[in-house]
């Protein structure tokens, strides 16, 4: 496209109104001839320093929010609409995918990945076309625009012209809401799990965080929603979202069962049986049950579906051998980590045996909290290191440690392959192993290098070596 038609209103002249664009892009390492760069940021050394970088690998212009005398041609706009002008400008130059496609967004704390895996599996096997974006394909939850477009460009490709309503399921970040990454974009249902307490180092504090995720829940984003209200804020949500709501609850299900095998309860005067293991899980089930109701499908298609799901990776990930049981499972914040470890505690025989920590350069409030979860709900917790990036590792294992319930067993090991290797040593048949707040994650971040890493075969192969 030309970059006049990207933008109708300004006065370009016609060698600039003519510029050739073939991509836009806000990250200077992901230019190439043709781009159009997107500048962000408040440092005006860093901003220079970037556009610089683009330039060289051949950005043809460049959107900032102040002049910057450059070569090429600059288009200046308000910082606040940066955001909104990179969406607008990958939706133009990637065709606008998002209006072949339908739309389900789903937010919250926690579940958002098994539950948009969930609502996506029923669908495929209910033999209508669907796919995923979100945390297991991507380093970001909800990728910037420019990726995301690609994205929804590649899954229109994938589905192709004659495919049965195609859908594609977007786990939505509050961050992605808060920098209208997901701006004009429209989801036929936005699907709420639930808040609790992360992030707050980036939204300050709870309602900032809550108003982050209730903007999904209006009419600019979404036709209608889907909000689990066994969560304080979900039930405000409910009454507070612009949109037509379908409230979604624990009571939806009666006869619940469970074990580290799997799950089972009556849902519509159906059994329901399903792989997944704790109580939250059922919650997940019911949210991704209904929204594909809600899309659709007949109770008997979304009961089949259910059945043949997979878990998904690091979330409630069992490993077991020699008459122990391991946990890997992605809890990261105080809630997550409480509702996973009350699950544990109600279906193991022995002890629980904790391994977590918590991330660096991320949210420090709740790392005392999570020192309390853990102390209080294990019989032993072994506190380590999560991705340490650019703090140290014992500094944040301190901050943990200071939450932690006095007269507890805890103990310390910097090293997150020793901590696993030390919790399989100790535990005996009948005891739950957790290894919690990596799950899927295949490396450990460091701030000078990053390494091959997943808690899932370090437990299995610990165990191996029993």
């Amino acid at each position: 496209m030309h970059l006049g038609d990207l933008f109708p209103l300004a006065s370009f002249d016609l060698e600039t109104a003519t510029t050739e664009v073939l991509s836009v892009e806000i990250d200077s390492r992901q230019c190439t001839f043709g781009s159009l760069f997107v500048a962000h940021g408040h440092d005006d050394v860093l901003v220079r320093t970037h556009v610089t970088d683009a330039l060289a690998r051949g950005a043809v212009a460049v959107v900032s929010t102040r002049p910057l005398g450059l070569p090429v041609p600059e288009v200046i706009v308000e910082a606040s609409e940066l955001g909104r002008v990179s969406a607008q400008l990958a939706a133009d130059l990637s065709g606008h995918p998002e209006r072949d496609l339908t739309l389900v967004g789903v937010t919250g704390t926690n579940g958002k990945t098994t539950v948009a895996s969930l609502i996506s599996h029923l669908l495929a096997n209910a033999g209508r076309s669907s796919g995923v974006i979100g945390t297991l394909t991507q380093v970001r939850t909800t990728p910037a625009a420019p990726e995301l477009y690609r994205h929804l460009s590649q899954w229109r490709a994938y589905f192709g012209p004659a495919a049965l309503e195609p859908t594609v399921v977007l786990e939505v970040s509050s961050h992605a809401l808060v920098q209208d990454r997901v701006a004009g974009l429209t989801f036929e249902l936005a699907v709420f799990t639930n808040l609790s307490h992360d992030h707050l180092d980036y939204h300050g504090s709870m309602e900032e965080y809550f108003a982050a995720k209730a903007r999904l829940f209006t009419p600019e984003y979404s036709r209608r929603a889907l909000v689990w209200v066994d969560n304080p804020y979900g039930e405000r949500l409910s009454q507070s979202a612009g949109v037509e709501v379908v409230r979604v609850s624990r009571d939806d299900a009666s006869d619940v069962v469970g074990t580290l095998l799997g799950t089972t309860f009556i849902w519509r005067a159906r059994v329901v049986s399903s792989a997944l293991v704790g109580g939250y899980n059922v919650d997940n089930l019911l949210v991704a049950m209904a929204a594909a109701s809600e899309l659709g499908l007949s109770d008997p298609e979304i009961v089949a579906g259910v059945g043949s799901f997979t878990p998904v990776e690091g979330r409630f990930s069992i490993v077991r051998a020699g008459g122990i049981d391991a946990v890997v499972d992605y809890a990261h914040t105080p809630d997550g980590l409480e509702r996973l470890l009350s699950d544990v505690r109600s279906l193991s025989t022995g002890r629980v045996i904790t391994v977590f920590g918590c991330g660096g350069d991320r949210d420090r409030a709740k790392r005392p909290r999570m020192g309390e979860v853990a102390s209080r709900a294990s019989d032993l917790t072994i506190v380590t290191s999560d991705n340490p990036r650019h703090e140290s590792p014992d500094a944040i294992m301190n901050e943990i440690v200071s939450g932690v319930v006095a007269g507890s067993r805890v103990e310390r090991v910097a090293d997150r392959a020793e901590a696993i290797a030390r919790a399989v040593a100790v535990a005996e048949p009948g005891d739950v192993v957790v290894v919690a707040g990596k799950g899927h994650e295949r490396t450990q971040v460091f701030a000078d290098r990053e390494v091959p890493f997943n808690d899932h075969d370090v437990v299995a192969e610990e165990l191996r070596k029993r």
